[in-house]
């Protein structure tokens, strides 16, 4: 009929009308999102050494107008964060026993990384940082790793003696401190196989197993086998310590002596009797190779292995060997020692 629209011109006509009531009602179908300040980072994972300078990145892509930066670290199995700096690009402040080893480093004006130095075994683990800008806060998680390698380590007594906190001391006393189950699990991937049951730092107890058999928790699949979280106070059992490279060397001295001739001898070479974490650390980072037992400073006479031979304890793998705690008085042993 002259006059009249076609369908198809009537819906040419409409559609643009149609879409602008749509969109209105609806509103936008992906809203832009609000602006991320931090960029996220390259590396989330930072490795490092005991007495090194490790940088963890934390960059701005854009400056808020007003903001501050705080940094923390998140502490193990207890549920809370350590603050270690705030700055507000200007600048900055410190706190607890971090505080002080830790500055910005300030590359340019975007750049909020913090850098830590004389690196210590504790300074492992997860790091926060975030923006406060009073609007729409961000933050950015990274992870501090070391270096180093993990003992197992049970006192005189025999096995089964530690509750947490004794653990906890007992690493600390060998210059080690208890291993996190990260720690337990890459030594486990890198040979090591135990039977015994020790704490870790986030207060559970476990055992790496690359071998099943009867005594370790019997058939199965090797793995990292747990007892769970236990009573921090009232569970006893032995320790897993974890420690890095030293900034000093360990030395044999041989000959036939008891616990106090040992100590003497090292004094007069103007070193202390070495440690089991130092002994560890000096097998692990600097291929230290003795078949000779050697007294240690907790009393008990070990010897490193790189280069595993039938005569230097009969296994096929790299590793430390124990002699256990023989008598102080049984004169029978050079001794390790260990010098700055």
């Amino acid at each position: 009929m002259p006059g009249l629209l076609s369908l198809p011109t009537f819906c040419h006509f409409l559609l643009p009308w149609g879409l602008a009531i749509f969109h209105k009602a609806l509103g936008d179908l992906a809203p832009h999102p609000g602006p991320h300040y931090l960029l996220p980072p390259i590396h989330e994972v930072i490795h490092s050494r005991r007495g090194a300078t490790a940088t963890l990145p934390c960059v701005l892509g854009a400056p808020p107008p007003s903001y501050k930066v705080r940094w923390s670290k998140v502490e193990p199995g207890e549920l809370r964060e350590t603050l270690i700096l705030i700055t507000n690009g200007l600048h900055a402040r410190g706190y607890g026993p971090l505080g002080g080893r830790a500055r910005m480093r300030r590359g340019h004006r975007l750049d909020a990384s913090l850098v830590i130095a004389d690196v210590r075994l504790e300074d492992e683990g997860r790091y926060r940082c975030e923006l406060i800008n009073g609007i729409e806060d961000e933050s950015v998680a990274l992870t501090l790793r070391l270096e180093g390698v993990v003992f197992p380590y049970q006192p005189s007594r025999g096995r089964y003696q530690f509750n947490y906190y004794e653990a906890k001391q007992a690493c600390e006393e060998q210059d080690g401190r208890l291993a996190t189950y990260a720690q337990l699990y890459q030594a486990w991937t890198e040979g090591l196989d135990w039977c015994n049951a020790g704490w870790l730092l986030e207060g559970s107890v476990r055992y790496p197993v690359l071998t099943a058999r009867a005594p370790c928790g019997g058939p199965g699949r090797p793995g990292i086998r747990s007892y769970g979280p236990r009573d921090r106070k009232r569970d006893r059992y032995d320790a897993f310590c974890f420690t890095s490279v030293t900034a000093g060397h360990v030395f044999f001295v041989p000959g036939r002596l008891t616990l106090s001739e040992a100590h003497a001898a090292c004094r007069r070479r103007g070193a202390t009797v070495a440690k089991v974490g130092h002994l560890y650390a000096a097998w692990k980072f600097s291929g230290l190779d003795q078949c000779d037992g050697g007294w240690l400073a907790d009393g008990s006479v070990r010897f490193p292995i790189t280069s595993p031979r039938p005569r230097c304890g009969g296994l096929p793998d790299p590793g430390v060997r124990s002699f256990g705690f023989p008598r102080a008085q049984q004169a029978a042993f050079g001794t390790y020692c260990y010098s700055e």
